[in-house]
């Protein structure tokens, strides 16, 4: 009788591939910060760079001529510009709970991800923060939103959601910037250690702070990291919550409703997670990051995107069960009949299809590891992501209660232009981070490894035995030594 073993490319609880060292992993990562980048990605910077142009020039002229030059018309005083910037802050959910939600409940599979989900957080933050400054019209006083002494007596607009979201947003930024640096240290000094050139050694040596991988630099470390992962969890929460409270607290048909803080926490988290996929499925192609971006790590983001759809699916289901069960005439109104008929029935559709629709081809095993199929379904969930915030806000304002009053919402090409250049401005700062930093946590993956754990009886913390890691990469013990 023939005996059988499976191959070790067929593992299916490998986070790094088998047969991989500590120096496989430095070199595939670090290699892309030390060699020439290549043609790809100097065509889509080039891309990229122009819509940064496409941006400054819409803003230019916004700030010269007002946000008249815009499709806002009453009823519609809010609509591209909020859309944009709820999106935006959903898209950076993802960062947080792949390295702060995932760390706490010791997902080691999270180690390959969450370098990239962190620095996509950064820049959709930034990115969103863009929207509150511009949309308020006299952009030369929009210091007034902050808490700092000036020619009014009081705070101008307090109580205004405007700063609720400036709080709640800065905040996010703030932590989450301070948990993507903390996180990055040690991985900046390998790349310091391994540099050739001076000005790359004083760079990356700055960056690093000193950090030698001694016993109490790793300690300090992984207690930072961990207080800063605490810190960070309950943002995911309590950010996009106030911003539903944007809509929430009004008595407008369509935004008037309790479940807009769960509705918005599931939609950003799942947005998110797609935006993460649909980078991480090109950088791992070009970059050739198979060795520590595995089909398993593909596959429970997949899962993760089915769980958030059917939890975006049943929010969607349970406000047209309200309106109903409520008897309230005007919300029967909106949802039975302005939405999905009235004049953005077809913005309806590209919510629905690609949020609800199109994630259940991950319930089949060969639809969420076919990297097309993941490729195509995380865009289409972008899109359809971003016609959910549309849907919200401007086919809930473009008939309110009064019918003489109703008129449809056409955008301008500034309108259009603003969004593709922070589309530029997000994918600039992304090109840059996946050229000059290291995309992967090298640190935190050597620490999944076997190698990691001599003894063989790792913890559970997805960073145990990293500094074991960064001591056989250093050179000062033998891979397999104890």
């Amino acid at each position: 009788m023939a005996y059988w073993k499976p191959l070790p490319e067929l593992d299916e609880a490998a986070l790094v591939q088998p047969g991989s060292s500590f120096r496989d992993v430095t070199e595939d990562v670090a290699r892309v910060t030390e060699t020439p980048a290549p043609r790809g990605w100097w065509i889509c910077f080039s891309i990229a760079l122009f819509f940064v142009g496409v941006f400054l020039v819409c803003v230019s002229y916004l700030f010269w001529r007002g946000v008249g030059v815009w499709g806002n018309s009453a009823p519609v005083f809010w609509a591209w510009d909020i859309t944009n910037f709820v999106w935006w802050v959903g898209i950076g959910h993802a960062g947080t709970l792949i390295s702060a939600i995932l760390f706490i409940f010791r997902q080691k599979w999270r180690t390959a991800i969450n370098r990239f989900a962190e620095a996509m957080t950064i820049f959709a933050v930034i990115c969103a923060l863009i929207f509150p400054g511009i949309h308020v019209g006299r952009v030369w006083v929009v210091y007034w939103m902050f808490p700092l002494p000036n020619q009014m007596s009081i705070w101008p607009n307090f109580k205004s959601p405007l700063i609720w979201d400036l709080f709640a947003v800065g905040t996010y930024f703030t932590v989450s910037l301070l948990f993507w640096y903390v996180g990055l240290i040690p991985d900046l000094a390998t790349l310091r250690d391994r540099s050739i050139t001076r000005t790359r050694q004083k760079v990356y040596g700055a960056l690093a702070m000193g950090w030698r991988g001694s016993h109490r630099h790793w300690q300090n470390y992984e207690r930072a990291y961990l207080i800063l992962a605490g810190i960070s969890t309950p943002l995911v929460l309590s950010v996009h919550s106030v911003v539903s409270m944007d809509f929430a607290t009004s008595v407008i048909p369509g935004w008037h409703t309790t479940i807009f803080p769960p509705y918005f926490v599931a939609g950003a988290v799942f947005s998110g997670f797609a935006m993460v996929e649909t980078v991480l499925l090109i950088a791992r192609s070009i970059f050739k990051l198979h060795r520590v971006v595995l089909m398993r790590h593909l596959e429970l983001m997949n899962k993760f995107l089915l769980l958030t759809s059917l939890l975006v699916g049943y929010a969607y289901s349970m406000e047209f069960f309200t309106a109903w069960y409520s008897g309230n005439r005007y919300e029967m109104a909106h949802f039975l009949h302005n939405r999905p008929t009235g004049p953005f029935w077809w913005a309806w559709v590209w919510m629905v299809v690609p949020n609800c629709v199109l994630p259940q081809l991950y319930w089949f095993k060969r639809m969420r590891t076919s990297i097309p199929v993941m490729f195509v379904v995380s865009i289409f969930i972008n899109i359809g992501m971003w016609f959910e915030r549309f849907v919200i806000i401007v086919s809930s304002l473009n008939r309110d209660f009064l019918p003489s009053s109703w008129g449809y919402y056409r955008p301008t090409i500034i309108d259009v232009g603003t969004f593709l250049g922070t589309l530029g401005i997000f994918f600039t700062c992304f090109l840059l981070f996946m050229r000059w930093l290291p995309m992967v946590a090298m640190a935190e993956v050597k620490g999944t490894m076997e190698q990691a754990d001599a003894h063989g009886h790792g913890g559970d913390d997805p960073a145990h035995g990293a500094g074991e890691a960064a001591a056989v990469e250093g050179g000062l013990l033998p891979e397999g030594a104890e």
